[in-house]
């Protein structure tokens, strides 16, 4: 049995996907110390479904490597969570609480796993976006399944630089509206660089305000790992937060490190309302301690903290 439980109806307000396009400047207001800062979005949690050799899992961020032999089944990644539960069954209860834009990573290359990716696109259409080695020859094949996005990092960077050509390509096939760039990245001296094949190679591109503002016209949304934090439980990378609220104009998840109602206010307050939020290897239906209900209610509350 999943250890994630329904939300009591009373409590469940579902948010319908609201999202952020074109965006505008955002406007916090607060009457006292005592109130919530309001913004004029809501921030959203974004769930996940981390998929490895078929099977649902949380892996520690930078320890999936390619196996020696290169292939999927010799993978020994740092697991911090995995289950008998099914993708589908982690998608069906996303959409039983109305959360939509989660995250689908297929982390090997294997037909368990892809089938497993098209499982759970199949068991909540439109409201799952999938990466994991997508290039423009796979990608439409999820956006058939389901997906309402497909998410893309290493196929677009090429010899630490942006590919300009499979990046139009990949727009062509399926249209900047479907496409989410992952931006994850590490910090390097000052800089935040993107990273890449599975968070071991790093590139030339920063994520600051000249990258993203040139990437987001071919992007519907960004989302961003903070690699060095990510499936450790260790906290908000704080400062990368910051500079994707200031930075961004175009909606971005950031996901790495949350373990608490307290870092998700934090992203909140950081990020300045712009940024949304993955949680995934702190929950209790990932064998965490933070209870999924207690977050389902959290993203259902932002919608009342609107200017």
């Amino acid at each position: 049995a999943m250890a994630c439980h329904a939300v009591p109806s009373a409590l469940a307000a579902p948010c319908r996907g609201r999202s952020l396009r074109g965006r505008a400047p955002l406007r916090a207001t607060s009457s006292s110390s005592d109130e919530p800062t309001k913004f004029n979005r809501a921030v959203r949690f974004r769930p996940c479904i981390d998929i490895h050799q078929g099977r649902v899992k949380q892996i520690v961020g930078g320890t999936l490597k390619d196996s020696a032999d290169g292939t999927p089944e010799t993978e020994t990644p740092e697991v911090n969570f995995e289950t008998e539960t099914s993708s589908a069954e982690f998608a069906k209860m996303y959409q039983r609480d109305g959360i939509f834009g989660g995250h689908v990573i297929m982390l090997s290359r294997d037909e368990a796993t892809l089938q497993a990716a098209i499982a759970a696109v199949n068991a909540f259409p439109g409201g799952l976006q999938v990466g994991g080695g997508v290039t423009a020859g796979t990608a439409m094949a999820l956006i058939d399944a389901g997906a309402s996005h497909v998410i893309v990092t290493s196929y677009v960077f090429r010899d630490g630089l942006v590919d300009e050509e499979r990046l139009a390509e990949l727009v062509k096939t399926v249209g900047k509206n479907r496409l989410v760039l992952d931006l994850s990245c590490r910090k390097r001296g000052d800089d935040y660089l993107v990273v890449t094949d599975r968070w071991q190679r790093w590139t030339d591109v920063a994520v600051d305000a000249v990258g993203m503002r040139k990437l987001a016209n071919s992007c519907d949304e960004f989302l961003v790992h903070g690699v060095d934090v990510e499936g450790m439980k260790l906290g908000i990378d704080e400062e990368l937060v910051r500079r994707l609220g200031k930075y961004s104009p175009i909606p971005v998840t950031y996901a790495g490190g949350a373990r608490s109602l307290a870092d998700l206010e934090l992203v909140r307050g950081a990020g300045g309302g712009a940024v949304d939020i993955t949680v995934g290897s702190a929950l209790d239906c990932f064998g965490g301690t933070l209870a999924y209900d207690d977050v389902v209610k959290w993203h259902d509350t932002q919608k009342l903290l609107i200017v």
